[in-house]
């Protein structure tokens, strides 16, 4: 696993072996992402929030690319250690890691985002639920992008704030952005 573009690219991640509940973001599907992210968003001024954190590679690649204000959400204790300790080996600065459960953390979380990414667990039996949330508590900033990790099975189309989604395999990235006026292409 490597960081793809940026400040940062090129450098390696190399997680714990055993991650029972992780599913990394693979290179190939990360690099598509990224550049319709890049293409769309000035990523300097971006307050982000990284849901189910797992190795940190999002928002590492945030990072290497432009995004000073990191906010990172991992539960499972092995994970969350090693977040912070790539982090600090590649001095990444700006970066709040909080290890919490992720709903508990929407539920109470009082701030608001540009960018949000949750790449949960594909087994997760609630991931509908992750959107309803961050649009009940009002997380995603007018004009912020939500953008959820999630297998062919889930499907969001007809929630108020879906954009598009991109497929990479059996990877699908459903675009959610705060601007529910807007109709959908």
């Amino acid at each position: 696993m490597r960081i793809i573009s940026g400040e940062l690219g090129g450098r390696k991640i190399n997680p714990p072996n055993n991650m029972p509940y992780t599913r990394p973001t693979t290179d190939m599907a990360k690099e598509g992402l990224f550049n319709v992210i890049e293409n769309n968003m000035d990523l300097s001024v971006v307050r982000s929030l990284d849901l189910f954190g797992g190795t940190g590679s999002i928002s590492y690649e945030l990072f290497s690319r432009g995004v000073k204000d990191l906010t990172i959400i991992e539960k499972d204790p092995e994970m969350y250690n090693f977040i912070k300790k790539t982090a600090e080996q590649m001095a990444v600065t700006g970066m709040k890691l909080f290890r919490s459960d992720v709903f508990k953390f929407m539920m109470e979380c009082k701030e608001q985002f540009n960018f949000i990414f949750a790449g949960p667990p594909y087994a997760l039996g609630n991931i509908e639920d992750i959107p309803k949330i961050i649009f009940q508590k009002g997380l995603l900033a007018e004009e912020g992008w939500f953008i959820l990790e999630h297998t062919p099975r889930n499907d969001f189309k007809e929630h108020p704030y879906f954009r598009t989604e991109r497929k990479y395999g059996t990877t699908i990235f459903s675009i959610f952005i705060n601007r529910p006026t807007e109709t959908k292409a």
